[in-house]
């Protein structure tokens, strides 16, 4: 899900974006539970009220599709589609919280990969599923790969 020749990080861009509303039956609650659960590990950012929002990728696009016809299939009703920000500022405010979201998440494992009983196998895949959350390109990616590399070098 990475975004190869990234757009966003382009001092000037034109970025495009999916959004996705949603309705659910309240029951059965397992249905809400996952769908939320899907659109987390995509990276979704909930946006106001029932928008979620992601960069627009080809792999985000495909995904996107396929939850709103599997929210349908949930009998439940979704909207999907892609727009743009015609408000650089707000498009950059939006970025920000998707860095934010990212930049918390690889913090939290530098601080787990410190402990001397971590998980590295588990650490590895977490760090493996924020770098495809990871959209921007937080800073802090290159730390935590580091940090791996340098615990799983000293287990060997």
């Amino acid at each position: 899900m990475n975004i190869v020749g990234n757009p966003y990080k382009a001092e000037t861009w034109v970025a495009k974006w999916l959004l996705l509303t949603y309705r659910l039956p309240r029951e059965p609650s397992a249905a809400r539970v996952s769908v939320w659960r899907k659109l987390k590990r995509l990276g979704a950012l909930l946006y106001h009220d029932s928008v979620w929002v992601l960069p627009a990728t080809v792999a985000t696009r495909e995904q996107m599709r396929w939850l709103a016809v599997e929210i349908v299939e949930l009998h439940g009703e979704s909207t999907c589609w892609e727009s743009q920000i015609p408000d650089e500022q707000a498009e950059r405010t939006l970025i920000k919280q998707f860095k934010a979201v990212a930049e918390a998440a690889y913090e939290e494992l530098l601080v787990e990969l410190k402990a001397a009983d971590a998980d590295l196998r588990s650490l590895g895949r977490r760090y493996q599923e924020l770098v495809a959350q990871d959209y921007f390109g937080c800073a802090l990616k290159a730390k935590v790969r580091e940090q791996l590399a340098s615990r799983r070098g000293k287990q060997s």
